[in-house]
């Protein structure tokens, strides 16, 4: 059983930075994909950032360079450094696991987190 432990979210003022963290625990050989996703209520879940095994990053176009994603892969652990938030940025952000090695023979696929709030007052 794989599971993912998100940490770091709080309240925080427009402007400031945040760094959110994400520990994958378990049987665990490798993780290919770790990243950041958010949602706010009625709206879907949406792409923060993702960081291939081999340091590959994508972002979600909203980003526009405020956001740095990063893993330690021995650790098993994702970061994302957020700077020059905004209100639009308050939502609930989880971490995601994807392709998975659990074993030589088996990979699970889209491990999610339970989620951190993080708050923008403006």
């Amino acid at each position: 059983q794989v599971q993912l432990v998100e940490s770091g979210g709080r309240l925080v003022e427009a402007g400031d930075s945040l760094t959110l963290s994400c520990a994958a625990s378990g049987t665990l050989y490798s993780i290919d994909v770790m990243g950041w996703y958010r949602q706010v209520p009625g709206k879907e879940r949406e792409l923060v950032a993702e960081m291939t095994i081999d340091g590959n990053t994508h972002y979600g176009d909203f980003v526009k360079g405020r956001f740095t994603v990063s893993r330690e892969n021995h650790r098993y652990a994702t970061y994302l450094q957020m700077n020059q938030l905004k209100s639009e940025d308050t939502a609930v952000y989880f971490c995601k696991a994807d392709r998975v090695r659990v074993a030589w023979d088996q990979i699970r696929s889209n491990i999610w987190g339970q989620g951190t709030q993080v708050t923008v007052s403006s």
